[in-house]
């Protein structure tokens, strides 16, 4: 079987991306004139989504698998770690014998890139997967477009389910502590305990976590709190805190001691801590658990556009169960591990038009606190 060719790099710079756009990089864009249309008109890649979009179940299926067949692989962008990248294409791989290539990078650098490329007319991608964030800055783009199975984006909850992308997991935001140091009624049970002074010195907060913040202050509005109020309760929690850049360092340094909890850390990264034998722990979860999507989409300018909609729908059926086994949360959530826990959407809206303001007034808000791995 063919095996994917995963890259790791940081972001091409545009001159970069200027040299492989004239080394015959031509995408089906609509501003290219050639098989892509016109400056008004869909994208080859386009006219292929919304011919198949009727199709569905194997019908669908067959008709993917037949024209990827006659496709050049698929060029993935994603900003999954590379266990979970390796495991995912792997697997998509070995079902259709398919090559893929991967560049893998932070998100950040991901959105970078594909914001160059785009720019200098080369269809570098014909799939993109990464966080809500710089989905939606792509989205405001215009690059890319509507291609999974309805059938499958309806089973995604509402708070994964966007113009332009569809979620493909979540990340979970929830308190996690180390068993060796938090134990009895010093394990939280709710966001407003981390603000108590008993965690004065054992509190971990995470530099960049402002999405999380953002949605926490939406939500204790809507429970009826003042601005002042809530202001404190995030200043207490700033309070004696250590303040950590990365959630996996995050986990390291709290399994190892250096503070017994972290106010909001990814539940699949303590997990897995946990499962390499780490004393951590993150449930019970505290209610409400704060859910961000990742999710992925087909460019408007794949140059492999059937490949790109069978891995998309394949992501939302058979990758469920590769993204369950890498024991990450997925948006199609069949084995109700959630139930009896009410689940907040980060506030996707407020992430897109006011991401300025809430950064700076979480960095702020961070600047009285001590740094210790940044």
């Amino acid at each position: 079987m063919r095996k994917p060719r995963t890259v790791a790099r940081t972001a091409l710079a545009a001159g970069t991306v200027l040299v492989l756009a004239a080394c015959g990089g031509n995408p089906t864009s609509s501003t290219s004139g050639d098989d892509g249309g016109s400056e008004s008109g869909p994208t080859a890649a386009e006219e292929l989504y919304e011919e198949l979009a009727g199709l569905s179940g194997q019908e669908r299926r067959d008709r993917l698998v037949e024209l990827a067949a006659e496709e050049n692989g698929l060029n993935l962008y994603t900003s999954m770690t590379s266990d979970v990248a390796d495991a995912v294409t792997e697997a998509f791989s070995d079902a259709f014998d398919i090559d893929v290539s991967v560049y893998r990078a932070g998100s950040e650098t991901v959105l970078q890139r594909i914001l160059q490329e785009q720019d200098a007319g080369f269809a570098g991608n014909d799939v993109v997967e990464t966080n809500a964030t710089e989905l939606l800055a792509l989205q405001q783009e215009g690059v890319m477009a509507p291609c999974i199975d309805q059938e499958r984006v309806d089973l995604v909850p509402e708070a994964g389910q966007f113009d332009d992308w569809t979620a493909t997991r979540f990340n979970l935001f929830s308190p996690s502590w180390n068993t060796n140091i938090i134990s009895g009624d010093m394990v939280p049970t709710s966001w407003e305990d981390l603000a108590d002074p008993k965690y004065d010195g054992q509190l971990s907060m995470e530099l960049g976590d402002y999405d999380w913040y953002l949605t926490l202050y939406g939500y204790w509005q809507e429970q009826g709190k003042s601005d002042e109020e809530i202001n404190q309760l995030f200043a207490d929690m700033v309070d004696g805190a250590k303040l950590v850049k990365g959630h996996t360092v995050q986990a390291e340094l709290m399994s190892a001691g250096e503070f017994g909890v972290t106010a909001s850390n990814y539940t699949y990264i303590v997990q897995r801590a946990k499962a390499d034998g780490a004393p951590v722990e993150v449930e019970p979860l505290v209610d409400p658990v704060i859910a961000r999507p990742n999710g992925g989409s087909c460019m408007k300018t794949a140059e492999n556009p059937a490949t790109a909609m069978l891995f998309m729908d394949w992501m939302l059926t058979e990758g469920q169960d590769v993204i369950v086994e890498e024991q990450l949360t997925p948006a199609i959530d069949e084995s109700g591990s959630l139930e009896g826990v009410s689940v907040i959407p980060v506030d996707t809206e407020a992430l897109l038009n006011e991401s300025d303001k809430w950064s700076a007034e979480y960095d702020e808000l961070l600047s009285g606190g001590e740094v210790i791995a940044d």
